[in-house]
């Protein structure tokens, strides 16, 4: 058996582009334009009980980063729906995670849009290790602050994820969970793969507000009616490390993880060190919010 056999999960089953695949067998083209340019968008949706959490906000945004690149969708969202919902599925997840992509296709390469396209529809479904999410609940986690190389449209859902993927392995290399990154202004944007949240020591939840600086997050979105629910407000506005460092809570949203608290940044001590009330009451009021639209 070689490596690459040995990466592969066993027993899973992707969908590429109208069929559904052994995971070691789905591919694309070697000239596809998702794979050479990172001309292509990308979705993650949480699994619970079998079911896909807040899937009409996630193909809300998928639709609207298509838009913004000039990518059609490759089917009918109705049809897309059954898709994911099958390939949910067929890999028997329960509580997990579904990642969609859709790239610009397979052409010759050439740095121009060209004017016909087909889109490839790569859509593949995981279990995830929930207990790991929970003791990261418990516990908090750790994040440093890193410049935000990224380009000036991260409200695109786009796979050119490369300044990401080093920002990420810098937190993990320095005992970090993830990284918040800070613009030329100094004021933190957003996470590498998460929306970054404080809670002043007057009790004021703070996200900063949308822009071109950072992605749409669904589970931002809907932590934010959640508190709205809940006769909470909060201030979308930026903020600095320094004011996070100070801060009586922090904690990170995103898909996959729901709301975690955050309880060191650049190993500063957050609030006593331990997770606090806030994190917890929003990431349950997210939690009750998803699960009863998604008829759990």
């Amino acid at each position: 058996m070689n490596l690459h056999s040995r990466r592969l999960p066993a027993g899973r089953i992707a969908y590429v582009d109208g069929r559904y695949l052994p995971h070691g067998e789905a591919g694309v083209h070697i000239e596809d334009r998702g794979l050479q340019f990172a001309d292509s968008i990308y979705e993650v949706c949480a699994v619970a009980g079998g079911r896909l959490l807040d899937e009409e906000a996630h193909l809300a945004r998928l639709q609207r980063s298509l838009r913004e690149i000039a990518l059609p969708m490759p089917m009918p969202q109705r049809a897309l729906k059954a898709v994911m919902h099958e390939t949910v599925r067929r890999n028997r997840v329960r509580d997990g995670v579904l990642y969609l992509q859709i790239t610009r296709g397979a052409l010759r390469r050439d740095h121009p849009i060209p004017d016909y396209v087909e889109p490839s529809l790569i859509i593949t479904a995981r279990p995830l290790d929930m207990a790991a999410f929970a003791k990261r609940r418990a516990e908090g986690i750790a994040v440093v602050t890193r410049p935000d190389i990224r380009w000036g449209r991260c409200d695109i859902k786009s796979t050119g994820l490369l300044p990401n993927v080093l920002a990420k392995t810098e937190a993990r290399q320095n005992g970090a969970y993830e990284a918040w990154l800070v613009d030329r202004d100094g004021f933190v944007t957003e996470g590498t793969s998460t929306n970054a949240w404080i809670v002043t020591q007057e009790g004021r939840v703070v996200t900063r507000a949308l822009g071109p600086a950072i992605l749409t997050g669904v589970t931002r979105a809907a932590a934010i009616q959640a508190l709205a629910e809940a006769q909470l407000t909060v201030d979308e506005r930026s903020f600095r490390a320094d004011e996070a460092y100070a801060a009586r809570e922090a904690f990170i949203t995103a898909a996959t993880a729901g709301v975690v608290p955050v309880v060191r940044i650049d190993g500063r001590s957050i609030g006593d060190g331990k997770p606090g009330p806030v994190s917890a009451r929003v990431h349950a009021l997210y939690r009750a919010s998803a699960e009863h639209e998604a008829g759990l």
